[in-house]
């Protein structure tokens, strides 16, 4: 790829973690367990605390890789590190929230074609939770569209690299 190519990419998945830091950030900051119990007094509270520690875990690789893609961006730009930030991106932020750590809900590969939201929950949760991942998932997607052939590119070149 080359470096206009890269520093664009990186530009627009810069913007969409900052989207992502956002609202995750607010979201925090607005609810509480306290508050999802009276939005739905029969969630389960360890359920949640899962729900939320993967939420914080899902903000803080964004905010910090959004940070990177400042300076990478404000400084004189490298297109190795740039490309290797992007990787990363895609490893930590993006497979985090298709699939989290704890494994508080899991991606259904079908809903693509069913046009349904592809994040599943494994028990109830509130409307809010539902709402919120419903605008993080559409970023997500988004952000995988735009570095999934960047990914195989990147990894491509790292195997014959690696070969040589």
């Amino acid at each position: 790829m080359s470096n206009k190519m890269v520093e664009h990419q990186l530009k627009i998945v810069g913007h969409q973690l900052g989207i992502v830091g956002l609202e995750c950030n607010m979201f925090l900051n607005k609810h509480s367990l306290p508050s999802f119990q009276q939005e739905n007094s029969t969630i389960n509270q360890s359920y949640m605390e899962s729900i939320l520690t993967s939420l914080r875990r899902i903000s803080v690789y964004c905010e910090d890789a959004r940070e990177v893609c400042e300076k990478i961006l404000s400084g004189g730009f490298h297109k190795a590190t740039a490309e290797e930030t992007l990787h990363k991106i895609y490893h930590r932020c993006i497979a985090e929230f298709f699939s989290p750590k704890n494994d508080a809900w899991y991606e259904n590969s079908r809903a693509a074609y069913t046009g349904n939201q592809a994040i599943t929950f494994y028990k109830e949760v509130p409307h809010s939770i539902q709402a919120l991942f419903a605008k993080l998932e559409k970023v997500f997607q988004q952000m995988r569209e735009e570095l999934e052939y960047y990914e195989t590119d990147y990894s491509t070149k790292k195997m014959q690299q690696y070969k040589q």
